[in-house]
């Protein structure tokens, strides 16, 4: 549509407000417990900017500072709906969804994660999604089984 049918004062203040929405994963959505918890708070706080946003009397400004909570919102609560709550796992003996797992790279790196959602996920915090490689070769896996991934190989040394 052009600008001309519209209020904003330019094109660009016209994009601004239209933000493309998040990626949503192909995968299944799992999640932790805490997962499910931090996705249903992301959806609190979504809606709270956004209607903090709604109440700036400039029709131009509300739209800017709006769209990006909405996608947000819009965002965060397709992942709720479709989230799989899963549990903690029963048992230590292999790696499962959950699972806190030690290994060793082949160059004596020793690394821990806990495998989790996509959303949960942040490999500076020691968790990895469920979907990310090393996790994919480690699910299934026991204590002492080599796990080759590209050019290197991964030793767990510990499940929790």
């Amino acid at each position: 549509m052009s600008v001309a049918f519209v209020k904003e004062e330019s094109a660009e203040t016209a994009a601004e407000t239209h933000l493309p929405d998040r990626p949503v994963s192909p995968h299944p959505n799992l999640v932790t417990e805490a997962g499910l918890k931090a996705l249903e708070l992301h959806v609190k706080q979504a809606r709270e900017a956004f209607d903090a946003a709604n109440i700036i009397e400039d029709i131009n400004e509300r739209r800017r500072q709006a769209a990006p909570h909405m996608r947000d919102l819009r965002y965060f609560s397709e992942r709720l709906h479709t989230a799989q709550p899963l549990p903690a796992p029963e048992s230590n003996d292999v790696v499962a969804f959950g699972s806190t797992v030690t290994f060793e790279r082949d160059d004596g790196r020793v690394q821990t994660y806990r495998i989790v959602g996509e959303d949960e996920a942040d490999p500076k915090t020691g968790t990895i999604s469920y979907v990310s490689p090393v996790a994919r070769g480690l699910m299934g896996k026991a204590v002492g089984d080599v796990i080759p991934l590209g050019d290197h190989e991964l030793e767990i040394t510990a499940i929790k």
